[in-house]
């Protein structure tokens, strides 16, 4: 599985909205971030953060999902074809 570095993207968040006088806060980090980033990574980051100014390594899976509509509607159909061939054979018996 290939996975996305975000430790860079987390600290700039971080130190901008230290930098404007707020406190960090799951809301305020997610809302600024360029991609989801799950919610027990934010958690852990913040938790860090405040302990000692440092952000932990980061790192995300890649989103596998990155067929266009077309793509996506034509595997499905492939899909379900050779499902209703099968229970066809299965109905057979």
């Amino acid at each position: 599985m290939q996975t996305h570095n975000i430790t860079e993207e987390l600290h700039r968040v971080l130190s901008a909205i230290t930098e404007e006088g707020k406190e960090p806060s799951v809301a305020l980090v997610k809302s600024r971030l360029s991609m989801p980033v799950p919610m027990p990574a934010i958690i852990a980051t913040l938790k860090s953060w405040k302990s000692s100014n440092k952000v932990p390594k980061v790192e995300i899976a890649n989103n596998k999902n990155t067929l266009s509509a077309e793509e996506r509607i034509s595997q499905l159909e492939k899909q379900v074809q050779e499902l209703t061939q099968r229970l066809i054979a299965l109905e057979g018996k």
